[in-house]
């Protein structure tokens, strides 16, 4: 007897004092016919909501990928920990996702755990559930804490929080819908900082998987709001190993490294993987926006005009058959707005043998030589087109066909009628990323170039995330362009030269007459 007591004392004791030795000792009370099955993740978690309790993080950003209990452990375990083996039952907890339905069924596990007979043996003198306040959207004690359930859209006015709990505020299915995205953002930026009871000591969380650069989480980045960001990627990837502002940094050493083994197989994920996607699969198993490497366009598949330049050439453009610039216009000075995207490309040619024949073969390729994006009023849109299409000695300027195109066209004409370049409208086909299908065996054949400046980078990188980037302003310069110089004859395959090369060796000479008629 003596011995079962210190033994349940020592457990109690150990639950006190960790979280994660209290989800395991009441993971029976949610999943009776499950294992626990453990996880340096599952710790990480712990430790930085254990260090939200200590006070020492009030603003909290984590992406685990799905299945890796970030709803048991936040929502369920860590407001139970607090009320009992914490001491804290006045907490205040306002718990939002993207639907209602999630949020529900946690707090009913949560009620099961502070009502089961081990937790009130433990810390039923600190936590005296309140009957009256015992709803599927609502939990509450005697001291007046509480835990309630809501979504995106039915937080409102009302009630405030101690913690604000979002778990998954954005729906993988409604990933692609910006509207949704926008509203979503809206809801985060203007209406959570309104539903915490103390600025200075009340507490933000974020958890979610990701499933678009400007998903929540996107937003919190790109703003710098001084959030503490745990990432745990399902595969590991040494470029974006994590270290956390309380000093925890991810264990794995070897590239590729599975987070949890014990849950989930070599296998396992890589059918996962097969079944999502690589769009998917980068969000949801590897917290980012885009594949490692790029989506449809990827990062290694552009040339570097410094490793195929002359010597002493690295830093001048080769000879350029033909130059032309794209512009993909959206005049405005609103920061809200979006940008007008420009670049211009140069094709040149390299000279390659063709080996069956043993005949010169001419392999055009293309260079990217200039790229910008701005928001521009009109005036100045034009005014900095035309001076870079004289500067780059541009021979055509395609410009999409759709109402701020139009403008553009017109003012071009009317303020540079002497432009020694052409004006073409383009009215693209299909939708945006269709068309960058369109043009991505020019990129996986190795005829597109870039140098290396800044500016051409924020082209890689647009190209690299999207569907999944915040902006395809350049993006839709390139497939103008390359769509163009495709239709035009002007850029062809590497194949396609060596089939005309072949058709004019093997065509029959036509032979005269032997005799006059």
């Amino acid at each position: 007897m003596r011995a079962r007591k210190l033994k349940e004392e020592l457990e109690k004791r150990l639950a006190e004092r960790s979280l994660y030795e209290f989800i395991k000792q009441f993971w029976h009370i949610i999943e009776p016919g499950r294992s626990f099955v453990g996880g340096w993740h599952i710790e990480a978690l712990c430790e930085h909501l254990e260090a939200v309790t200590r006070g020492e993080v009030k603003r909290l950003l984590v992406n685990v990928p799905p299945g890796f209990m970030k709803s048991l452990t936040l929502n369920v375990f860590w407001p139970a920990w607090e009320w009992g083996p914490q001491n804290m039952p006045t907490m205040r907890y306002l718990c939002a996702s993207y639907a209602e339905t999630l949020t529900i069924r946690d707090n009913e596990k949560f009620r099961l755990i502070v009502n089961s007979e081990l937790y009130q043996k433990r810390w039923g003198d600190r936590v005296i559930m309140n009957s009256y306040q015992s709803s599927k959207t609502k939990v509450g004690n005697e001291a007046t804490g509480w835990k309630m359930a809501t979504s995106i859209s039915g937080v409102g006015t009302g009630e405030r929080g101690d913690r604000v709990l979002i778990d998954d505020p954005n729906s993988v299915k409604e990933a692609e819908s910006q509207a949704v995205r926008q509203s979503t953002l809206q809801w985060f930026s203007e209406v959570i900082p309104t539903r915490i009871n103390s600025p200075k000591e009340s507490v933000i969380i974020v958890i979610q998987q990701r499933t678009h650069e400007e998903d929540v989480s996107g937003y919190i980045l790109s703003k710098d709001m001084n959030y503490t960001h745990l990432c745990i990627p399902m595969k590991f990837d040494p470029d974006r190993r994590c270290v956390t502002s309380i000093g925890w940094v991810d264990p794995r050493t070897a590239d590729g490294e599975l987070a949890w083994p014990e849950q989930y197989s070599d296998d396992y994920v890589a059918r996962l993987e097969r079944e999502l996607g690589p769009y998917a699969a980068a969000g949801q198993l590897q917290q980012a926006p885009s594949p490692r490497g790029g989506g449809i366009i990827k990062r290694e598949w552009w040339g570097a005009w410094e490793d195929i330049a002359p010597p002493g050439r690295e830093n001048t453009y080769p000879r350029f058959s033909y130059v032309v610039a794209t512009l993909d216009p959206a005049y405005t000075e609103k920061q809200e707005n979006d940008y007008s995207g420009f670049n211009i490309w140069g094709v040149f040619h390299e000279e390659e043998r063709h080996a069956g024949y043993n005949v010169s073969v001419s392999k055009p390729r293309v260079m990217l030589i200039m790229a910008w994006q701005d928001r521009l009023a009109l005036h100045d849109l034009v005014k900095r087109v035309d001076a870079d299409c004289r500067r780059f000695k541009v021979n055509d300027l395609l410009i999409e066909a759709k109402a701020s195109g139009l403008s553009v066209e017109q003012e071009l004409r009317r303020l540079f009628v002497d432009s020694p370049y052409g004006i073409r409208m383009d009215n693209p086909k299909g939708d945006k990323v269709s068309r960058v299908h369109a043009i991505s065996h020019f990129f996986y054949d190795g005829l597109v170039y870039a140098p290396n400046k800044r500016w051409a980078e924020a082209v890689i990188d647009q190209m690299s995330t999207f569907p999944k980037g915040k902006h395809d302003d350049l993006v839709d310069a390139v497939s103008m362009a390359l769509s163009y110089l495709r239709k035009s004859g002007v850029l062809v395959r590497k194949e396609e030269a060596y089939s005309a090369i072949e058709d004019e060796v093997r065509r029959p000479v036509r032979r005269g007459a032997l005799y006059p008629c």
